[in-house]
């Protein structure tokens, strides 16, 4: 021991006899003795070195028995036991795994056992239940803060105490004889504590202390059972005795058939020698017979794995340990248990269990307190069942709210058993508590039907008509069967799991019988194709179809006169006010009704469903105006009957999908869809027809001769529920069921097991009469089989699948070889779109085609005809949102950028092709040039003579693009994406200051080689991937210039172009030329660029990807009429003309520069400095050229030929420059000076 830890206590005091003489400075000993415990280190070496110097058995406990007058010193000793008595397992944490750190969680727990015993001592429980008395007769306005903290250190002290595990080594005690924690418990009552126990429980102004007191308890039952206490001092019942005989019975059974065998095995003469003998029909390893030298009596026992080495299974793959076997106390304390039982259910359990409850459910208590209630509710209910059942006595807990509790727990403890994989065995201990109070709950609810008690019995039908009703409920056992692992539940678990299923299957069944109908709550999963909507069959649609059913519609309304029925118009209603949908959704809902019932022939349904919702939405006439004729409702009948509505989907059924299906068809998860049906227990019992529900009831199975018998007329229930109710005896046709069988049929104690006996033989009968029909069982035999192997085994292979996948005849194939050859290379979005019109079947569906092609290798899977994802054309716009823009756009009308204010403000956001479709509808602006972008101030004016606008003239360059809405709405969100990423390269370049406009204004020159490489890809017609090539060398350049280090770079193609670029011979050898490094080994997946590579051979690279119309040769001056391509010469004479009226339009706005300079200050320069103000003024010029051809909704290759077109009049306005730098580039110059300009 430490010198100043051995001083400290050698200045307690010492024992003489059975006296203990304190010293002057106990009190400050016992202090300081607090300290050194609070500074303690990982290893508790002070906890340890007190341990093993005894002080609480030598010192703490005498100086409180004999000096406990001493109030400071008496509070000061209690304060310093709890926390030498606390837990081992608080300590350390966790069980240590080091074996040096393990070592040191032994030693303080074998130091708490010897403190345990020293505890079992009347004297010292007297003097902590007087102390405690003494604080309780106190009232709470007398009590003080000192008192309360005693009181709880008394409580925390006892559990403590209780709660050290016996040590098994030193306490090899037999039942009924008397342990340390029968001993200690026996203190506890001869001193009267356990009577202080309940009235804290019971005690209403003593409620803070619920929780203490329900461990204490918990602990104090830890090795009882409610049967054992029960039964205590009470002779055996009749049932009893006859348990215990048929066990006897079993066990004498045994022991003849074993004397029997050996009885057999000796002959009457002993044989010296062994013999050979040679196994006919066995095969050893090798082709011949099995050599067998051993005594032939022994041949019974031979198997092919004798002599080998049992395989050492894997520490994850064993079973789970089971928790320590309950005991047998002395008869003596089992009757104060009992006593103690019967007082505390009368008194106390319901008053304290709501406390408890009420703790827990406000997060009042400490982490996994809710195991000590789970504990009390399953241990005090059952006694309550065995000693005469009183309901009155745990009301408290038989209620819904109790089954929803323990629900959500087990519930919650499987998922964090899954999660928290280290702690996987105590998260299983919790969820076989919850699973005993869970079983407790139903047997309760079973025992209150026998009740002779009429309100009870009611009381009993409404709780079971709650947990019937309740899907939660009703199919948790089902859960918990297919979610049981051997390796992380133990045997108890499995034992427990299907004696409650048993009792809840017994009780619906029963619950069943009695009623004509039993209405179910059950739910589903509401899911919508997330890709688009169901559409009516092909029959339905086709024109000659739709053609048929509009005549009859017409001829109906005609006949009636468009007058409808008084009751037909108020039935209908086409808006749900206490619906959550949105009122968007209701009326895109109302016109599909009112298309539905065209479909069906209900031509007044039909109208006076568009009646009613003009009434409803008269906004915007999108069921027409309020003053329309008869022959205008009928032309907007059959518009809408021949529109392409958007429909949402239907529920569909709660039915499991195939593998190929959900590859197939993408799913969303919607919403839970609630409704009622008619239970049908037949159909329950169903769903355990499963080989992952079968499989744990033969793994229980698997220790017949140890189950109780009722846990084995549990399993043969449930296998004779499958096996004959259900007809699915094949499904126990497994080679270990049958290995299992055989051995409950050799067992020489097999009379004890009748009903199993009985079982296995009517299996095995059943197997070999399927046999004489069909060979393949014993092939069978090896696997586990579903419903549907099942229904192939006995009615015959192939037959499961009939009617389920329609099959294709040879033409059927050859039409559809046939059709998909001809519109493969097809410029359609969707091939099978086109495919399932013109097939001879039009009752296909798109799975079924998509399938097919797969199958028949026309296509690699089906991912590849995924259908395209598109936004519905009809959108509709409430008249708040119509109002909003109409305010937006009288707002922003005199402003440059109509269309991208409005955008920017549009509180619902949607594409710039609906907001510029609506502002045409509106009449807000007559046609779409409105809303482009306007051009600068510099750049108002006309052009040149002959009346031709500016506008025009550019528009005759840009070689009259069409503004069509579809190619627009399609590209516009790659459009703002691109504009985005401009703006933001704009943004960072205008950043970095005089040092990065430099850099820019440098030129950059193209080598001959890369030039011609992206001349080439060019006219592939890969312009975007060489774009997003030059965005990723800038983006990698700017970076590696700002953090000042470099390393390999990867570049990821997420566009589909980009990646049919990267398996382009010619952009591979472009990258190569480029110096970027392909893929190393197998690890790698993307080129990289190579951290070698500097900022300024990246700004080269990128530069001289810049795209251009014309190839240079050399360094030769090329003119702008040749071609590089040999192009005719209209083509040469045209672009010449292009060109030439290019130059003319850029010196007018050139000397209309000038002329505005002249009025500026005027600054000294040098010649040198005239050169680059003229290139600078130039690239101004050049930067308004671009902005004005910039606009919204020109696609990418027009934005590229644009760019092509302004080097390539740069290069003839210029013909010093021969370099052109990358469209980027020029860019952020461009940006720098218009900064420039307008600081002048």
């Amino acid at each position: 021991m430490n010198c100043e830890l051995l001083a400290t206590c050698t200045a307690l005091g010492y024992l003489e006899g059975d006296t203990y003489h304190k010293e002057a400075d106990c009190l400050e000993s016992v202090k300081d003795l607090i300290r050194y415990l609070r500074h303690e280190d990982d290893t508790r070496d002070v906890r340890q070195q007190l341990g093993a110097g005894q002080i609480v058995q030598n010192d703490l406990l005498p100086i409180i028995i004999q000096h406990g007058q001493d109030k400071a010193l008496f509070d000061a000793c209690i304060r310093l036991m709890v926390n030498l008595t606390q837990p081992a397992m608080l300590c350390f944490g966790k069980v240590p795994d080091d074996p040096v750190f393990r070592h040191h969680f032994l030693q303080v727990t074998s130091h708490l056992q010897a403190c345990k015993e020293a505890f079992a001592s009347e004297a010292v429980f007297g003097i902590l239940s007087e102390t405690l008395y003494t604080l309780l007769q106190l009232d709470w306005e007398q009590r003080q803060e000192e008192d309360n903290l005693l009181i709880e250190r008394i409580l925390l002290l006892v559990r403590n105490v209780l709660h050290v595990p016996a040590d098994p080594c030193e306490e090899k005690k037999v039942d009924d004889d008397a342990s340390i924690h029968d001993r200690l418990l026996w203190a506890i009552h001869m001193s009267g504590f356990d009577d202080l126990i309940k009235f804290l429980a019971s005690a209403q102004s003593e409620q803070q202390w619920s929780m203490h007191v329900l461990e204490i308890i918990s602990l104090m039952f830890r090795d009882q059972t409610p049967e054992a206490l029960v039964s205590a001092g009470q002779a055996r019942t009749a049932e009893e005795k006859h348990r215990d005989t048929q066990e006897l019975e079993a066990l004498r059974e045994k022991e003849l058939a074993a004397k029997r065998s050996r009885t057999l095995q000796r002959g009457t003469r002993h044989s010296r020698f062994g013999g050979s003998y040679v196994v006919q029909g066995l095969k050893s390893i090798g082709d011949k017979d099995v050599i067998y030298h051993r005594n032939v009596h022994n041949f019974k026992n031979y198997t092919h794995d004798m002599g080998k080495a049992v395989r050492r299974v894997p520490k994850r793959n064993r079973q789970a340990r089971e928790c320590k076997d309950k005991r047998r106390s002395a008869l003596n304390v089992r009757l104060f248990l009992r006593e103690f039982c019967v007082d505390f259910l009368e008194n106390c359990y319901n008053r304290l269990m709501y406390l408890v409850k009420e703790s827990l459910i406000r997060e009042q208590s400490q982490q996994h307190d809710e195991t000590y209630y789970l504990w009390a509710l399953s241990f005090f209910m059952a006694f309550n069942r065995g000693n005469g059942f009183r309901a009155d006595l745990v009301s408290e807990t038989m209620s819904i709210r109790a089954f929803h509790y323990i629900e959500r727990n087990i519930t919650n403890y499987y998922e964090m058993m899954l999660t928290d994989r280290k702690e996987a065995t105590s998260w299983s201990r919790r969820m076989h508590l919850a699973l005993k109070a869970y079983q407790e709950l139903l047997l309760t609810v079973n025992e209150m039907d026998r009740s002779q008690d009429e309100s009870i019995r009611q009381s009993s039908s409404v709780i079971k008509s709650n947990i019937f009703y309740l899907m939660e409920y009703r199919e948790i056992f089902l859960t918990l069967l297919r979610k049981y692992d051997e390796t992380r539940q133990p045997h108890s678990y499995l034992k427990d799991l299907v004696e409650s299923t048993h009792l809840f299957m017994r009780m619906l069944e029963r619950y069943c019988k009695g009623r004509n109908s039993l209405m179910v709550q059950k739910k589903r999963v509401k899911r919508k194709k997330s890709r688009g909507q169901k559409k009516p069959s092909a029959a339905e649609t086709s024109p000659e179809a739709l053609a048929e059913t509009w005549k009859v519609v017409e001829e109906e309304l005609k006949a009636s006169g468009f007058q409808l029925s008084e009751s037909l118009t108020e039935s209908i209603v086409p808006f749900d006010a206490t619906s959550d949908t949105p009122l968007e959704e209701q009326r895109t809902d109302a016109m599909v009704r009112v298309q539905d019932a065209l479909l069906i022939r209900l031509g007044p349904e039909a109208l006076g469903l568009l009646r009613a919702a003009r009434e409803v939405w008269p906004e915007g006439d999108v069921f027409g105006s309020a003053d329309v004729e008869p022959e205008e409702e009928l032309e907007l009948l059959k518009q809408i009957l021949h529109a392409n509505l958007p429909r949402s989907s239907p529920p569909e059924p709660a039915v499991e999908e195939d593998d190929d299906a959900a590859e197939l068809e993408e799913e969303e998860l919607q919403s839970v869809q609630v409704f009622e049906k008619e239970f049908n227990f037949l159909d329950f019992i169903k769903r355990f027809s499963n080989p992952s529900v079968v499989r744990p009831y033969l793994l229980l199975l698997k220790s017949y001769s140890k189950n109780t018998p009722h846990t084995n007329h549990c399993i043969a229930r449930m296998l004779h529920r499958l096996a004959v109710d259900l007809k699915m005896d094949a499904q126990l046709f497994q080679l270990s069921v049958f290995n299992l069988f055989n051995k409950i049929l050799s067992d020489p104690a097999a009379a004890a097991y009748k009903e199993l006996v009985t079982f296995a033989k009517f299996v095995l009968n059943r197997f070999f009469s399927l046999a004489a029909q069909n060979n393949k069982v014993y092939v069978e035999l090896l696997f586990w089989k579903n419903v549907g192997a099942v229904r192939e085994m006995t009615e015959g292979y192939g037959k499961d699948g009939e009617g389920k996948k329609p099959t294709w005849t040879e033409e059927e194939e050859e039409e559809l070889r046939n059709l998909y050859e001809e519109h493969r290379h097809s410029e359609e979005p969707d091939i099978v779109e086109t495919l399932l019109p013109l097939l001879s079947d039009s009752t296909r569906t798109r799975r079924q085609v998509v399938t097919q092609l797969v199958r028949m290798g026309l296509v690699d899977n089906a991912k590849e005809l995924k259908k395209q994802k598109k936004g519905t054309r009809i959108v509709l716009w409430t008249e708040e949102q119509e109002e909003e823009l109409q305010m937006l756009y009288e707002e922003y009308k005199d402003s440059d950028d109509v269309l991208g204010n409005i955008m920017k403000k549009l509180t619902a956001k949607r594409s710039r092709a609906r907001v510029v479709d609506k502002l045409l509808s509106m009449g807000l602006v007559s046609e779409r040039r409105e809303l482009y972008k306007k051009r600068s101030r510099s750049a108002k004016g006309t052009s040149s003579g002959k009346g031709m606008t500016e506008d025009e003239f550019l528009e005759g360059l840009t070689q009259g693009f069409t503004d069509d809405p579809g190619d627009r709405d399609d590209e516009d969100e790659e459009e703002d994406e691109s504009e985005e990423e401009e703006e933001e390269q704009e943004r960072e370049t205008s950043q970095n200051g005089r040092r990065s406009s430099q850099s820019l204004h440098s030129p950059v020159e193209r080598r001959p080689d890369v030039g011609t490489m992206v001349y080439a890809l060019q006219q592939e017609g890969m312009s975007e991937p060489l774009l997003w090539l030059q965005n990723c060398l800038n983006r990698t350049a700017n970076d590696r210039q700002q953090d000042g280090f470099s390393q390999d770079v990867p570049l990821v193609p997420l566009k589909e172009a980009n990646e049919e670029a990267m398996d382009n011979k010619t952009f591979l050898r472009l990258l190569r030329k480029l110096g970027i490094r392909a893929p190393a080994n197998e690890q790698e997946t993307f080129w990289r660029i190579p951290a070698k590579i500097s900022v300024s051979q990246l700004r080269s690279a990128a530069a001289a990807l810049s795209p251009r119309e014309e190839e240079p040769k050399g360094g030769e001056e090329q003119d702008s009429s040749r071609s590089p391509t040999g192009e005719s010469q209209e083509t040469e004479v045209s672009g010449e003309q292009r060109a030439q009226a290019l130059r003319a339009l850029l010196l007018t706005r050139k000397r209309k520069h000038h002329s505005s300079e002249h009025t500026a200050p005027v600054s000294d320069f040098t010649p040198e400095d005239t050169d680059g103000t003229h290139e600078r003024s130039q690239e101004t010029i050049l930067t308004k050229r671009s902005r004005v051809l910039d606009d919204d909704d020109e696609e990418e290759n027009e934005d590229n030929s644009t760019t092509a077109m302004d080097m390539q009049t740069s290069a003839d306005a210029d013909s010093d420059r021969e370099d052109i730098s990358a469209p980027v580039k020029r860019r952020r110059k461009m940006v720098l000076i218009d900064e420039e300009d307008d600081e002048d």
